[in-house]
């Protein structure tokens, strides 16, 4: 497979502490790559290192095919293109101002410029005045001009850094197929996303905690991996019950997490599962369901507290 991003042995120190500790992976052309992990795990420091903008304490990053050393920053940057929760655009200038900015920063010629202007808002099915400000365009439409803002260079890879935060559920959906279609399309996606349901777009997932990588593989197999034992959604049958359920969650549950107006929960011992779930059937109703990714997501984080 074709490797785009290698990552070996990556550590970054600030005085005494480690932002990030012997991380160690690769992304191949085309893939969909998520990376996540709480704030602090030490995701937007490994982006940083992998955009060129900051130097690794040790270790080696290379970005298709160029290696991470003093003086490469610039041949790094002309590689990627980057789109962040905010600041990417300037709210002050129009659509057009802010595509052309980022055109001449990138040094991209007129007559590419203009042919990647046009290809590129086609491709994000923008029909509307390109003299329109910025700041009153709604949040889903702003990180589609983003993503031109990032394209019109003509990058291997994309750096997406929780690029729908805060944006409406139609539209998020809306910016993940623009990401497939880049994908299908041969350019290589690095994205960063609270979004549970977003990451399972995602070919493979990476997760950071306190700096370390802890988990690597694709959406199905980090379930599979992380849940050998069944899970249930429980739903309580009033708010008596519902503190029954929390009070006892330690002595019933090996797992007892909130979501949404339900619980998920793994029973505490295996062999008196069945007598456990006929005990709570008074408290709760219940069934059995498949691990999500945020199931895996806080049952590994979880890990680190103990």
């Amino acid at each position: 497979m074709n490797k785009v991003v290698v990552v070996e042995n990556l550590n970054v120190m600030f005085g005494d502490f480690y932002a990030v500790k012997n991380v160690s992976f690769s992304v191949t052309r085309g893939e969909i790559f998520g990376f996540l992990g709480s704030n602090g795990a030490g995701k937007t420091t490994t982006i940083r290192v992998l955009c060129g903008l900051l130097p690794a304490t040790s270790g080696d990053v290379v970005i298709d095919g160029v290696k991470f050393i003093a003086g490469s920053e610039n041949l790094i940057k002309k590689k990627i293109g980057y789109v962040s929760q905010k600041f990417t655009l300037y709210d002050d200038l129009t659509i057009g101002e802010n595509l052309e900015l980022a055109a001449k920063l990138r040094n991209v010629t007129t007559d590419v410029y203009k042919e990647r202007k046009k290809q590129l808002l086609e491709f994000i099915g923008f029909k509307n005045n390109n003299d329109q400000i910025v700041a009153g365009l709604p949040g889903g439409i702003k990180q589609e001009i983003a993503l031109v803002a990032a394209l019109l260079h003509d990058p291997k890879i994309i750096f997406l850094d929780e690029p729908t935060a805060g944006v409406a559920p139609v539209a998020r959906d809306k910016f993940w197929n623009l990401i497939k279609k880049l994908s299908a399309a041969g350019k290589t996606i690095f994205v960063t996303t609270h979004y549970m349901d977003e990451a399972e777009n995602c070919n493979r997932i990476a997760l950071m905690r306190s700096g370390e990588l802890i988990a690597l593989d694709s959406p199905h197999n980090l379930k599979k991996i992380t849940y050998q034992r069944s899970i249930y959604s429980l739903t309580a049958r009033n708010a008596e019950a519902r503190r029954y359920l929390v009070a006892n969650a330690s002595g019933l549950f090996d797992m007892f997490a909130p979501y949404g107006l339900h619980y998920h929960a793994i029973i505490a011992d295996v062999f008196e599962e069945r007598e456990i779930l006929e005990h709570l059937e008074k408290y709760c109703s219940f069934q059995k369901i498949p691990p999500s990714l945020e199931d895996v997501f806080i049952k590994l984080l979880e890990e680190d507290r103990r």
